[in-house]
């Protein structure tokens, strides 16, 4: 699947979309191209069209300004760089383990909640750290938007691109 950097028109970094909702976007005439991808797709008239890397929304939106990333299972993975806390290993079959277990009052926060391999996380299972003797080599920790913002560009691959703009340091 193609992704596709969506900028405010003010050229601040808002969003990634998928292909297919950055040309409904250019279809309706509410963004400008500024890259485009290698990549190509068919028309129905048998032509082809160019699909975009970045694109520039014509008008500005005003973004609600958020102080915490929101929790879900995928903004934990992006944190942790898809990587288990306990192995360290690179597996595409991650889960979320409590910290804490949720059974022994432990929260379901960012504070309390780390990737873990499957295995991991089955081993580990309801106990504490101290009692399964498996103690996280990663903080669980709170990230802040600009630092959840930047770890996720560089996972999607797009931070040569967002640094040609000015846009990533």
């Amino acid at each position: 699947m193609t992704q596709c950097v969506v900028l405010n028109a003010d050229y601040s970094f808002l969003n990634v979309v998928n292909w297919k909702r950055a040309m409904c976007l250019l279809i309706k005439d509410k963004v400008k191209v500024l890259r485009y991808s290698a990549r190509t797709v068919q028309t129905g008239e048998g032509s082809e069209v160019k699909v975009p890397a970045v694109i520039k929304l014509i008008k500005f939106i005003r973004t609600v300004y958020r102080s915490r990333v929101p929790f879900s299972k995928k903004n934990v993975l992006i944190r942790d760089r898809f990587t288990c806390a306990y192995c360290q290993s690179e597996s595409n079959r991650l889960t979320i383990d409590h910290i804490i277990p949720r059974s022994r009052g432990g929260d379901t926060t960012f504070e309390n909640c780390v990737a873990a391999c499957k295995g991991c996380n089955h081993e580990k299972g309801n106990r504490t750290p101290s009692e399964a003797s498996m103690y996280p080599r990663t903080k669980a920790y709170q990230p802040t938007i600009s630092e959840f913002l930047r770890r996720k560009v560089r996972l999607l691959g797009f931070d040569d691109i967002l640094a040609e703009f000015g846009l990533l340091s």
